[in-house]
């Protein structure tokens, strides 16, 4: 019979044979999550990297993206709307830049600070990984029936606000890490 089980539902068996008196149902839920998780995030980074991106390059392009003309922001927005650090962001804004897809340069406000904007290359990269990447994600979404889809959707959405306040995060509202 074990052989029929998937993979955490094994685990959860010889949990349940070692383990009798701690209940492992939640793996039942949590192990299925990270392990789709997982999945989902190799086969989105099969797109990005189509692009020569990495999934931290996309986020900040695809952040950038949707702020609208200019198509700009400071180091600081960027890193609070992708949720890195302002030493990650740097990395990425570097690699970006050398690869010409955005630029820095003093904000008009204050000298002194800098803003990362958007280059026509890094528009035109970022519209063409976008719309490949919603159909990488209709793909993977049309693997459950629509019905299915809607109530994971629900589901998902009430256990995340279990976490997040309203308006957290929204910028990567569209990603199952944002963008992704």
């Amino acid at each position: 019979m074990s052989e029929h089980l998937d993979r955490v539902a094994r685990i959860q068996q010889a949990w349940a044979r070692e383990r009798p008196d701690v209940d492992v149902a939640p793996q039942g839920v949590i192990g299925r999550l990270h392990r789709v998780a997982d999945h989902l995030t190799e086969q989105l980074c099969v797109v990005y990297r189509r692009y020569g991106l990495g999934e931290g390059e996309f986020d900040v392009l695809a952040t950038l993206r949707r702020a609208g003309e200019p198509f700009e922001r400071a180091p600081g927005e960027l890193a609070a709307h992708t949720m890195v650090t302002t030493g990650a962001m740097t990395k990425r804004v570097d690699r970006l830049e050398r690869a010409g897809l955005v630029t820095r340069r003093p904000g008009a406000s204050d000298g002194r600070a800098r803003v990362v904007a958007l280059t026509d290359a890094g528009r035109e990269l970022i519209d063409e990984a976008f719309t490949e990447h919603m159909r990488n994600e209709r793909r993977l979404l049309d693997l459950l029936t629509p019905d299915e889809a809607a109530r994971l959707e629900s589901l998902l959405a009430t256990w995340l606000a279990c976490f997040e306040a309203p308006h957290q995060g929204e910028d990567r509202a569209a990603r199952p890490s944002g963008e992704r």
